[in-house]
């Protein structure tokens, strides 16, 4: 990097990376960013040398963009002088919105304009906010295997029903596990249809690792075609960018009723 103009495109490129479906034109757009040695440092792990930074830019683009449904986008806030530059990049809906993340990138370039070292800076709410958005937009597309990465190997798991159960929602019951958990979302599947009606935005707040959730559950039964919606709230903790606690307090009248034909 030679001079101020060209901060912008550098930014860009880097924010640019992160979106690439293309392996092979991802591949050559991190060969142009990173040293052949670069390095990226975030808060819990280093990656070192082009490889891995491919595994980590790849493994991030399939979370977050291809199945997260969101973009990376770079801030107007690049500063640099000499071999160092700083700037920060955010995580938005691809359908528009607020951020629901930011990371702040420092960044040691070579005499090339190769990054050598990459520090990656994130604030503990937002990478949780990340993780529950992207968590409600895996929900939302029914898909129960890529929900479950999402989830802690154990997991403090509680639904509002009673111990015994209904017959009707059979999956309302309790566990612990993150294979039990994928079964959960699979059995939802199996009793539902997509349903078409979308619903309002929910609304998410952050304190520190704990999260609250507040929307409805919009759902069409498989069995007799039904539709209902049910109003609910999650408590969720993150831990280590996980889902380790999930408790759900919903209408379970409702669903019950929906799944059973009748009022009951």
């Amino acid at each position: 990097m030679t001079s101020t103009t060209d901060i912008e495109p550098f930014v860009n490129r880097y924010a640019a990376v992160w979106n690439e479906p293309d392996p092979a034109r991802r591949s050559a757009a991190i060969a142009a960013l990173w040293g052949e040695d670069g390095v990226e440092f975030i808060g819990s792990a280093d990656y070192r040398g082009r490889d891995a930074i491919q595994t980590r830019v790849a493994e991030a683009h399939e979370q977050f963009v291809a199945t997260g449904g969101f973009r990376f986008v770079a801030a107007n806030d690049a500063v640099h002088h000499h071999d160092a530059v700083t700037f920060t990049v955010h995580m938005v809906p691809a359908a528009g919105g607020e951020p629901v993340w930011a990371g702040v990138v420092f960044a040691l370039l070579g005499e090339d304009g190769r990054i050598q070292r990459d520090y990656q800076f994130t604030g503990a709410e937002a990478a949780t906010r990340a993780v529950v958005t992207g968590f409600l937009a895996r929900l939302a597309e029914g898909k129960p295997e890529q929900i479950t990465e999402l989830f802690a190997e154990t997991v403090d798991w509680q639904l509002d029903w009673p111990a015994e159960g209904h017959p009707a929602v059979p999956w309302i019951k309790p566990r612990s596990t993150r294979a039990e958990v994928a079964d959960h979302f699979r059995a939802l599947n199996t009793f539902h249809v997509p349903d078409k009606r979308g619903g309002g935005v929910p609304r998410i707040l952050v304190d520190g690792p704990d999260v609250v959730v507040l929307g409805e559950i919009r759902q069409t039964v498989k069995a007799n075609g039904r539709a209902y919606i049910a109003r609910c709230a999650l408590h969720l903790t993150i831990d280590n960018g996980l889902i380790a606690r999930y408790h759900v307090y919903e209408d379970s009248l409702t669903v019950a009723q929906a799944l059973s034909g009748n009022d009951l």
